[in-house]
């Protein structure tokens, strides 16, 4: 099942994900808590990187802090909530390493394979839908940092914004792509040479050379360069220099 940012409360939602700057929502009244936000938002981080996003659940997490299902609600009302403060939470613990002393282009690449690993530590980020991002201090301070890379280089503000939505667009479908197929992998009892090779003796058959005459030569080419169905890291490696390629034709003009 597809997990949603942005379903829960909404004012909650904010004030407990800036809650560094306006203050816990939950007040101070009540028992002492046995553990804080952060704690509880770590906990299912660890949760969904050892075992995915399906897994996390108000009762596991609080299991796993040795805490009451009942009092971990005290903390996050529901899981919509807690997924929220868990997105918010990795992407402000991505590496920001940018100089900006280097050129644009060396900045941009360095920012997208900063997102690239940061996909790579905690794939289950990849299996929620962000296209309502939980605008807290994570978020914001990526975005700012991404923007900081093509500050200056002759963009308008909105081109700025395109620029930054192209890159992590293409990143994120890229490390989809790679950690897919490492799952598949994984499940499987074949090699890919294996893989190949049971399927080579239908397709010699079917695969007719005046019926796919290009097809033909390039999957042939591809397969013997790749030894692999595809290579998703390739393709990354491809992908990204072309998508500043066209970031940096784009400014030519």
């Amino acid at each position: 099942m597809t997990e949603f940012t942005g379903a829960a409360d909404r004012d909650r939602t904010l004030t407990l994900l800036w809650r560094d700057v306006l203050g816990d929502p939950r007040g101070s009244r009540g028992p002492r808590q046995k553990a804080s936000v952060d704690e509880v938002v770590d906990a299912a981080i660890s949760l969904a990187d050892e075992e995915g996003i399906d897994a996390v659940s108000i009762r596991k997490v609080a299991e796993r802090l040795g805490i009451g299902t009942m009092s971990l609600y005290t903390y996050v009302e529901s899981k919509s909530e807690l997924v929220d403060l868990m997105i918010d939470r990795v992407v402000g613990l991505v590496p920001r390493g940018l100089d900006p002393a280097d050129p644009w282009r060396q900045r941009l690449e360095r920012a997208a394979r900063e997102e690239w690993d940061h996909y790579l530590r905690h794939p289950w980020v990849l299996q929620v839908d962000t296209s309502r991002p939980p605008l807290g201090p994570g978020i914001s301070d990526r975005y700012e940092y991404q923007l900081s890379a093509i500050e200056g280089i002759g963009l308008s503000d909105l081109d700025m914004d395109s620029v930054v939505t192209l890159v992590s667009g293409f990143v994120a479908g890229a490390a989809r792509t790679h950690l897919e197929s490492l799952r598949s992998r994984l499940s499987s009892t074949q090699t890919d040479d294996e893989w190949w090779e049971a399927n080579v003796p239908i397709l010699t058959r079917v695969m007719d050379a005046d019926r796919y005459p290009i097809s033909g030569r390039v999957g042939s080419a591809a397969g013997e360069e790749y030894q692999a169905p595809s290579d998703p890291l390739r393709a990354f490696e491809f992908g990204l220099a072309r998508v500043l390629d066209g970031v940096e034709a784009y400014l030519g003009r």
